[in-house]
This record gives C-alpha cells, structure tokens and sequence, in this order.
C-alpha cells in the first residue's frame, strides 16, 4: 500500500534527503520518496503504519500529516488534527507578527512629534530591511536555498540568493539615510514584485515550503502573512512615487 503525506520544514535538499533517509529506516516502510518542491512524501509500506510513528522517526522541526483518502477515517480526529495544525501556524507566525509590530511603533515615535507620514513610511521600510536582512545573514549559506524554492529570479540565477541580503541591507540604509530614495523605491518594486509572483504561485499551488523572508534561522512556514508584508511594501513604495 501507498500513502501520500504532506511534510512541511525542510527548506533544502540536504533537508529532504534527511528525510527521506529517516522515512525508509521505519520499520515496515518499503520505500519512501519526499519531493521537495510539493512538501510531499510518497510512502510504499508493508502493512499501514500509524502516523504518529512515522513522525517519531522525524525531527521535531518536521510536521507530517497524511492527505487523500487514507488520512483520519473519523471526521472529528480530522477537525482536532485541522484546528492544531492551524494554531501551530499562527504560533510559527508569531515572531513576524512581533517584528511588524515593533517596527510600526519604531517608526511612529521616532516621529510622534511631528506626524510626518512620509517620514515614518521611509523609516519603516528602512528598518523592515535592515531587520529582515540581518535574520537572512545569521544563516547566509542556508537561505539562497530556501529562497530559490519560491523566488523566480533566484531560481533562475542562483548568485541572486547570495546577493540578495546585501540588496536589502543596502536598501534599509538608503531609506534611513534618505539617500537615493527614488532609485531605492524602483528596487523595492522590482525585487519585491518578483518574489511575490513567487509566493503567489507557491501559495496557489498549496505547496508546504518554508518562508524565507526572516531566513532559515526561524522556520516560518509559507503563508498569506508573506503575501501581505510582501504587498504592504509594495503598496508604500507606490504611495512614495505617485503621492
């Protein structure tokens, strides 16, 4: 018998052959296949094999939940499971939710006297690259991985990974030091576009990857949290260009 099953964590290959290797160790598993790209795992076994058992067989930063019809025969295992795996998102999420939140109060003190708007959204892009860039340079060898599994551009050219931190680095400078603001907001569309054509597509696609956008330091897994910081961005620079 085969079942199939959703693994959500792995940001790399040498995640996925990890895996795998561990999948093919269960006892009574004849072969176990993880795709990547789809969060996926085909498993070929012997005899059904709890999937308790089989996420015992896996580090704890990997979730496994089975799909298709062979997944939890009683609907109400089904919602419990359902409503846990939903509330492990939104504490996944926590961290970026916190980050949103300090930088939108960063910037409304540092003009709390003056009520600039102007200069509050170019204080808050700026530190919304400098903190996003940091995470990403705490594992430099690790995220251009995690971030060609959506990206177009670093999927295509895989130097762009590499570079990328440092783009956003010098971005968040450019905006707090007010320099080259125009230049800098093109960038932001540009680069931020790209990689929310790919989050579009990941989303839609209901693949299980993990979110780059704070690096591998933090498994954040793809959600629409990314799809709306990612248009919130893009929203501002417009906003600073035509307004």
């Amino acid at each position: 018998m085969t079942h199939t099953y959703k693994i959500t964590g792995m940001t790399c290959e040498g995640c996925r052959s990890g895996v795998e290797a561990k999948l093919n160790a269960v006892p009574d598993v004849a072969h176990a296949e993880v795709d990547l790209n789809n969060g996926e795992a085909q498993i070929t076994m012997h005899k059904h094999i709890a999937t308790q058992t089989l996420q015992q067989a896996l580090p704890s930063k990997y979730k496994i939940l089975e799909t298709g019809n062979h997944a939890q025969p009683k609907s109400n295992v089904f919602e419990t499971s359902t409503a846990e795996t939903s509330q492990s998102k939104i504490q996944q999420l926590k961290p970026l939710f916190l980050i949103f939140a300090f930088l939108i109060a960063a910037a409304i003190l540092l003009h709390k006297d003056t009520w600039d708007w102007q200069a509050m959204m170019l204080d808050f892009m700026g530190l919304f690259y400098i903190v996003f860039s940091f995470f990403k340079l705490l594992d430099l060898k690790g995220f251009p991985d995690s971030f060609s599994m959506y990206d177009p551009l670093a999927k295509a050219i895989p130097a762009y990974g590499w570079v990328y931190p440092f783009i956003e680095l010098a971005l968040g400078l450019c905006f707090l030091m007010r320099f080259q603001i125009a230049v800098a907001l093109i960038l932001t569309l540009v680069i931020l576009g790209i990689t929310t054509i790919g989050v579009t597509r990941t989303l839609l696609d209901k693949k299980a990857i993990t979110c780059a956008c704070l690096g591998t330091a933090l498994k954040l897994p793809m959600t629409e949290a990314t799809f709306i910081e990612n248009a919130l961005m893009i929203i501002m620079a417009l906003v600073m260009l035509f307004i």
